[in-house]
């Protein structure tokens, strides 16, 4: 089980990555960088979106598109 705590620093992984990236990055692009695990990384993305800190979006594919606001 993940708590609160754990999910705010991965949430801060996944910011900084998009922070440092020059543009939007697919799921598979922030699971590469980040290094989190499935369920970490949707955890951290939830705790974003939340926080109306960033945007997604949904491609061809069915791929996500993620940046900040």
């Amino acid at each position: 089980m993940m708590d609160r705590e754990v999910i705010g620093l991965n949430a801060g992984l996944v910011w900084n990555a998009l922070n440092n990236s020059e543009e939007k990055l697919t799921l598979k692009g922030l699971k590469k960088v980040t290094k989190l695990k499935d369920k970490e990384l949707y955890a951290a993305i939830g705790w974003l979106s939340r926080e109306d800190k960033i945007s997604i979006e949904e491609v061809e594919g069915g791929d996500l598109l993620i940046g900040l606001i």
